[in-house]
């Protein structure tokens, strides 16, 4: 007889809730965060802020041709108001379907609305998922996970991507470009500011305003050469790929950043800030400075930002931390030199340019090179650092198994960060940690073999590029048909979990590490790792030896390879201009 609870629920029962409720938290996480960037974005439409503007407008055209906002004979601020109050009003639908859904393969979406899980309002998924994992209610383990799934897609195919696309129309869509990354970032002369968290409302003001002659003047009045921004988790990543702001670090480096004794302020926003900051930092002189209403820390400054006064609130949290300069302990500074160069910013947008040409813009090269096998097939490395493992082990292990086994990889949130400390964010990387197959397209495209594509809302991102593979051709008709997988090797927050189940309900194989919160069920770890993928297309698999992971997802990819006939080796062909024209006349 199976053990039961006093009410008698199972333990799949109870195993499901505890995860389903993860993937709610998660989806909060990110779609709050996209309400914050929704309504800024619409404030600024109207002209009701100061210090933001539309930075890209032929983004903001295409938004408005995906959701119906018509744009011909229209002022940029007529449509971008438009489509302000129609993202907005995404977050409180009740009935129809969110419109980026749109987006994803048509087959995708049918089988979304044969199972009845097209998410139709950000909010009203998350407080029904609540509602089913209350005592009493939803107790069938598999219409719970179905509806883990529908919550989980109103954060990948709603609050996430809302929060990137309206990002990229106010701050500017990322292009490539060099930055650093490591604590040897800081510098022993300057006023150093960490901004960490998540939301780049405040740190895009920050980085104007501290560039103002009379901050910079300020604060060589305090003996400091000029000010330092400096980045910590994925407020770095937004910074780091629109300006070049240089990263102190990933997650668990947010404490080491403090003990350097260099770091005058770290202004924090919301999600994945340590509480051990403020402990942390009065063994030191460092100000934290938290600044959002919903995210405060005993024993911290707390200067809340409006974005209605944004400069002004900017240049207060400078001039706090020009003032702390002059308490710095001495002989307590000790920054590590430690820092690399890399190469961030990949949009799906900057990939397709950057494969096809200004004019041609296409994924037609790289379905070509999967197709043709220099590409054995694409794989999302993303997720948080976990106190349980070595820090960034997981991640690199895994990934440098990938692109030497020619399977390209796109990363995000910390995971990209591990990545740029360890040198994979280069083009030169290619040459020296990938197959034969994938240094030879990167060479000639001029890429590195690992993209960074942004912070952890970004993952939005890589469901666009998969769905334009699909698009391009000859890779199958759905994202599940791709030679493709998905991991978080170190992941730790509720935000990964949400992230993971929209991936496997659009269709993607994807293997968790550390822990898995199911495993004491044997009903529910089977749904999730093995019956799933003939459900939705995708699956969970658990494993926590980053080298049997990665053997795990190549599996996979050449499974897909095979039922698209690709499994056979294919004689390479050097075309001339004629027999260009000729495939291109067919």
């Amino acid at each position: 007889m199976k053990r039961q609870g006093v009410c008698g629920a199972t333990a799949e029962t109870i195993a499901t809730r505890n995860f389903v409720r993860m993937v709610a938290a998660g989806t909060s996480a990110h779609s709050d965060h996209a309400r914050g960037v929704a309504e800024l974005f619409l404030a600024t439409a109207r002209g009701e802020v100061p210090g933001y503007s539309i930075k890209d407008e032929q983004k903001l055209y295409q938004i408005a041709l995906d959701i119906d906002v018509p744009i011909e004979n229209r002022s940029v601020q007529e449509i971008a108001i438009d489509v302000g109050e129609r993202l907005l009003a995404e977050f409180g639908r009740q009935q129809g379907e969110l419109y980026f859904v749109k987006r994803a393969p048509l087959k995708r979406q049918e089988r979304w609305k044969k199972l009845g899980i097209t998410p139709r309002g950000i909010d009203r998924e998350v407080v029904e998922l609540m509602h089913r994992t209350h005592m009493g209610v939803d107790q069938d383990y598999r219409s719970l996970i179905l509806a883990g799934a529908r919550c989980s897609l109103a954060d990948g195919w709603g609050g996430s991507m809302i929060s990137t696309e309206l990002q990229d129309v106010l701050f500017g869509n990322p292009v490539p470009l060099r930055g650093q990354i490591n604590l040897g970032v800081l510098k022993e002369d300057e006023v150093n500011v960490v901004m960490h968290g998540h939301e780049p409302l405040l740190p895009e003001l920050m980085v104007v305003v501290s560039q103002d002659p009379e901050l910079q003047a300020y604060a060589r009045s305090k003996g400091a050469k000029g000010i330092n921004l400096a980045g910590m988790c994925c407020s770095a990543n937004e910074v780091l790929m629109r300006h070049g702001i240089p990263v102190a670090g990933n997650f668990l480096q947010q404490e080491l950043a403090i003990v350097t004794g260099a770091v005058d302020a770290m202004v924090v926003d919301v999600q994945c800030e340590m509480q051990a900051l403020a402990d942390v930092a009065k063994c030191y002189h460092t100000k934290v400075i938290t600044t959002n209403p919903r995210a405060k820390i005993q024993g911290a400054m707390h200067i809340e930002f409006d974005e209605h006064h944004g400069p002004e609130v900017a240049k207060r949290i400078l001039r706090e931390a020009i003032d702390n300069f002059p308490n710095r302990k001495g002989k307590a500074v000790l920054i590590p030199p430690e820092s690399h160069d890399m190469v961030v910013g990949f949009s799906h947008e900057t990939i397709n340019y950057l494969l096809g040409g200004l004019f041609r813009a296409s994924y037609r090269p790289l379905n070509d090179n999967i197709i043709n096998g220099r590409i054995r097939g694409v794989a999302g490395v993303v997720g948080c650092n976990n106190a349980r493992t070595t820090h960034d082990s997981a991640h690199l292990t895994m990934i440098k198994e990938l692109i030497k086994n020619d399977v390209i990889v796109l990363t995000t949130g910390c995971a990209a960060m591990a990545c740029g400390k360890a040198g994979l964010l280069t083009p030169e990387a290619a040459a020296k940690y990938c197959g034969p197959g994938l240094a030879e397209v990167c060479e000639a495209v001029g890429i590195p073999p690992v993209l960074h594509m942004g912070a952890c809302v970004d993952n939005s991102r890589i469901l666009m590029a998969a769905t334009a593979v699909v698009k391009e051709g000859g890779l199958g008709d759905d994202i599940s048909d791709l030679p493709a997988a998905g991991a978080a090797p170190e992941w730790m927050s509720e935000k990964a979990i949400a992230i993971g189940q929209y991936f496997v309900a659009s269709g993607v194989f994807t293997v968790f590490g550390t822990t898995f919160p199911i495993t004491g069920s044997e009903e529910t770890c089977k749904l999730l790792f093995e019956e799933l993928e003939e459900i939705l297309g995708g699956k969970w698999a658990f494993e926590p030896d980053p080298e049997k992971a990665t053997k795990l997802m190549l599996a996979h990819i050449d499974k897909k390879r095979k039922a698209l006939g690709l499994d056979k080796a294919r004689e390479r062909v050097l075309y001339d201009m004629a027999m260009r024209r000729q495939l291109e006349a067919i």
